[in-house]
């Protein structure tokens, strides 16, 4: 991802992503902003804590629109810094506290499920930035553990009968809870 910001001019940050209502600036400023606020959480285990992705009252969206016109060489630094940061903290992280948890948005997970969060994230928004990567060139391990999960949760947002015949063949894909 890193290697392909560096050719970006900063009009080519302004841009419009993949992610509505988001620029490319913003997906930058949101990935940097996201890898510091894992850092803070990478530090409670071995302080005895049990730390949130964002404090009370942190608005991401308002962070990254914060963030986003920046000039193209400082988004890309700030990127790569929070980068090697969170990386440092994984590197220095005590493999005996793996299992301990930190809260996210979507509630209490494990370290090791706080990285594979953060792997998904950046593929995800690698392909938002609408640079040439697409989702034909994400790892087949993301592929197969993520398309797992979000099939587990598609029950719970369709009606069932509909849901059905739509694998079935016999009718088409159901109106769902939130996006397809």
């Amino acid at each position: 991802m890193l290697a392909g910001l560096v050719s970006l001019t900063d009009t080519d940050f302004r841009a419009p992503s993949l992610l509505r209502r988001y620029s490319r600036g913003h997906v930058v400023a949101h990935l940097a902003n996201k890898a510091r606020a894992h850092v803070v959480i990478f530090g409670g285990p071995a302080a005895g804590e049990v730390r949130r992705l964002h404090p009370e009252g942190y608005d991401p969206d308002g962070a990254a629109d914060a963030g986003a016109g920046r000039a193209g060489a400082d988004l890309r630094s700030d990127l790569a810094r929070a980068f090697a940061s969170l990386e440092a903290a994984w590197d220095a992280f005590d493999d005996r506290l793996w299992d301990r948890t930190g809260i996210m948005a979507a509630g209490p997970r494990t370290m090791a499920e706080i990285v594979a969060h953060h792997l998904r994230n950046v593929e995800v928004h690698h392909v938002d930035l609408d640079t040439g990567y697409r989702p034909g060139d994400w790892p087949a391990v993301l592929v197969e553990g993520e398309l797992v999960r979000r099939l587990r949760g598609l029950p719970d947002r369709a009606d069932h009968a509909e849901l059905l015949a739509w694998l079935l063949g016999r009718a088409a894909a159901p109106e769902l809870v939130g996006p397809w």
